[in-house]
């Protein structure tokens, strides 16, 4: 058996970086990608279109890993896999959808970064994990961070945009859920199988629900750099990066990764204020350091191993 040649884990560990640093700004550009995309069709047309193309991506992963032999799964799992399509599919992206809509790029950001938050209050819910006192503060700092964050849009009355960053939180609490539940079946079933199923048993309630508005878009009159926009987005950010994040936490492992994901927010503020013209007032931005600081002293205090970052699938 050949040995491993000096220096392939560290490039390999470079690649995984150099990967994850590359999604960071893909994920961090895509909020104002899917704002552009919603300006021809909408968030529900964008939702008709992301699932009539998301099962035709899984399906082909399938037949590229397992030709015409899809591994077959037990009524029980089939129940599971519906429940993580119906938590990760139709309520998280869902919600995601049309919080962006509501919001802005970096507010919608900066939201769903505080997905650990809920990850950790799951696993003390589900009795997986005691949360220590710097956990606590963390939370309770990280959601500070957010009344802060809200406070200018609250304060004007702008119920619209305040109601889409609430709607966020909320999408954001399915998809920790949808990180807790799938772990013990990625273990059995394997990530692709999990990923796959889920995504294609997910699909049909969110077709049903976003073909109104699917059939309401008059796609002949859409530009064809909304079509690219939109291919961009459901194939490039959200099907290929939750593939290439997890091979990134395989190689670096999920603590040396997770931290990468706090830098999502600015990204996606510094491409909002280029490309669509968002601004910042000293109280958004101070609230949004706070609610990151947050996020991270709850995720990486007092406990033996970090709450998973899994990426954010909108």
């Amino acid at each position: 058996m050949q040995s491993q040649r000096p220096g392939a884990s560290d490039h390999r560990a470079g690649l995984a970086l150099a990967a994850a640093l590359t999604l960071i700004v893909i994920w961090g550009v895509n909020f104002t990608v899917q704002k552009y995309v919603y300006s021809a069709t909408g968030p529900g047309g964008f939702l008709f279109a992301r699932y009539l193309i998301m099962p035709l991506c899984a399906v082909g992963l399938l037949f590229w890993r397992f030709g015409t032999q899809w591994p077959r799964v037990t009524r029980a799992d089939f129940w599971v896999l519906a429940r993580l399509g119906i938590a990760g599919h139709f309520l998280h992206v869902g919600m995601v959808t049309y919080g962006i809509h509501w919001s802005t790029a970096f507010s919608s950001s900066l939201i769903l970064a505080c997905g650990p938050i809920f990850t950790l209050l799951i696993l003390r819910w589900m009795g997986v994990e005691r949360l220590q006192r710097a956990q606590i503060v963390g939370v309770a700092i990280a959601f500070g961070g957010v009344l802060v964050f809200l406070s200018d849009k609250l304060l004007a009355g702008n119920w619209k945009a305040s109601g889409g960053d609430l709607f966020l939180l909320v999408a954001a609490s399915f998809f920790s859920y949808y990180t807790v539940a799938a772990k013990p079946m990625i273990e059995r079933l394997g990530g692709i199988v999990t990923m796959t199923y889920a995504t294609i048993i997910g699909s049909v309630p969110v077709v049903l629900f976003s073909l109104p508005a699917g059939l309401a878009v008059q796609w002949s009159q859409v530009p064809v750099s909304v079509f690219v926009a939109m291919l961009w987005a459901v194939t490039i950010s959200a099907f290929m990066g939750w593939l290439v994040w997890g091979w990134v936490n395989s190689i670096r492992g999920v603590a040396r990764t997770a931290p990468l994901m706090y830098l999502m927010p600015p990204v996606a503020g510094l491409v909002a204020w280029a490309w669509a013209g968002e601004h910042y007032t000293g109280t958004k931005l101070v609230g949004a350091a706070v609610t990151l600081g947050g996020v991270a002293i709850a995720q990486f205090s007092g406990s033996r191993r970090p709450a998973e970052a899994a990426p954010v699938i909108d």
